[in-house]
């Protein structure tokens, strides 16, 4: 009984992320901002649709779990906008380390340990798996900002060397999607809604 009041312990904690919000808003509901928690469903859904893109092998169940835990730490340590000042994201990182130890630590230790792993995993980005969902993660936004008039790009003066450089996993792990973005990106910058710097 210890380690399921441990784990509904941990499933209520994580309620908590629907509480954060991020720059990118939601064009379907009056633009309001999205939540963490809508970010890590659609991030999973979107490599569920797409992994077949990989030019590697990826095995979309860990992709999936990834996605979905990636972002829960920012329950203590709050969203970082991706092209903010590179020493807030710098001190990111401290306090998402932390939240992460902390927020799956309510978890049994095997499973906070495994939890742990896969988001350490995710974090360094060194394995193909790890690639493709943070490659997910980062093509999503690019997707809502050209369906939003360039959306927090143009709230922030996002330029387009920028979001070349925060999209860049995706060359040479899914070369088609890779060719999408970057029309979308060259698109973006012809409609004024990223800088051409």
């Amino acid at each position: 009984m210890q380690d399921l009041e441990q784990q509904l312990n941990f499933i209520l904690e994580l309620d908590r992320l629907k509480a954060v919000y991020r720059q990118v808003t939601v064009k379907s509901d009056d633009n309001r901002r999205e939540n963490s928690a809508e970010h890590s469903w659609h991030i999973a859904l979107m490599a569920q649709t797409l992994n077949g893109y990989a030019s590697e092998p990826v095995d979309v169940a860990r992709v999936t779990i990834m996605l979905l835990i990636h972002d829960i730490v920012e329950i203590d340590a709050g969203d970082t906008f991706a092209f903010a000042k590179q020493s807030e994201l710098d001190a990111q990182e401290a306090k998402e380390l932390a939240a992460a130890k902390r927020i799956f630590g309510l978890l049994p230790e095997q499973q906070y340990q495994e939890t742990l792993n896969l988001w350490l995993e995710f974090e360094e980005a060194k394995t193909n798996d790890a690639k493709f969902a943070k490659a997910m993660d980062r093509v999503l936004p690019l997707l809502q900002n050209m369906k939003n008039n360039g959306g927090s790009w143009v709230k922030h003066n996002v330029s387009k060397s920028e979001v070349i450089a925060r999209n860049n996993l995706l060359d040479g792990l899914a070369p088609k999607l890779w060719i999408y973005v970057t029309e979308q990106i060259d698109l973006a910058v012809e409609n004024g809604w990223l800088r051409n710097a």
